[in-house]
């Protein structure tokens, strides 16, 4: 076991950056699972896991099922998620025997295109993102002390500085991301070698898959992330990076 010091609480005089940076350079080199009990140990039951149910995802919920662990589960339905991606939602909570809770945005979809017209994805994806992700996620995260994520170092360039544990200035709790360090080699032959379930797009040129008018199949010789949001410099949904107040919207 690798050994973490002890950490004061968040209500203390000690900067959250100064306590999670000295638990992220203990854990650096820890498996995501070593992680994961850390966690478990230091914020449950106020922690959980916002999975977009992708295969670093399911590596997650496999540790959690497997192991038993005490972490809440939940995606976000933004009301345009892909039947595959449904489909494993359900395989996913039959076999672990967990639930994932699904979170909504406040409006429909039909009562977002009454408000704000017809394909908001098309005219302002940002605007869409943060109503129908960002405001919901954010609701949810108001309710714990530290989420886990699935993010990977090598994903995109605003992901690049992850650290394994950190303060997320944005949501203001703590950030823990287990698999940071993995390569997308990593995460495949944790998959193949455990028989992790996963989304039957990705066997169909969808290595990332969001909703359904933001994701196309990707090409070969693309980024794994050239199919979302394509044809836009948007790269980001805004889970991770700053997100774009709604308030900015006209």
């Amino acid at each position: 076991m690798t050994k973490v010091p002890i950490t004061p609480g968040l209500t203390d005089n000690t900067p959250p950056n100064d306590e999670l940076g000295a638990v992220s350079i203990a854990l650096e080199t820890a498996e995501p699972l070593e992680v994961l009990r850390w966690a478990v140990e230091r914020y449950s039951p106020r922690l959980t896991f916002a999975t977009g149910l992708g295969p670093e995802g399911c590596v997650l919920i496999d540790l959690v099922g497997r192991y038993n662990l005490p972490i809440d589960l939940f995606t976000l339905d933004t009301g345009f998620l892909f039947p595959e991606t449904q489909e494993l939602w359900t395989e996913l909570e039959n076999r672990y025997g967990v639930t994932i809770r699904g979170v909504s945005p406040v409006q429909t979809v039909s009562e977002q295109a009454a408000t704000h017209g017809d394909k908001l994805w098309e005219r302002s994806p940002d605007h869409c993102c943060s109503l129908r992700k960002i405001l919901p996620l954010r609701a949810e995260l108001s309710k714990v002390d530290a989420w886990v994520t699935a993010l990977r170092r090598e994903q995109t360039r605003e992901r690049a500085d992850a650290a394994i544990v950190e303060w997320d200035e944005k949501f203001e709790i703590a950030k823990i991301n287990p698999l940071v360090r993995w390569t997308k080699s990593d995460v495949w032959a944790y998959l193949k070698a455990h028989d992790v379930l996963y989304n039957r797009l990705q066997d169909k040129g969808y290595p990332s898959i969001g909703c359904t008018h933001c994701t196309t199949a990707v090409h070969s010789g693309e980024d794994d992330r050239a199919g979302r949001w394509r044809g836009s410099v948007k790269a980001e949904c805004g889970l991770h990076g700053p997100a774009v107040p709604v308030a900015n919207f006209g």
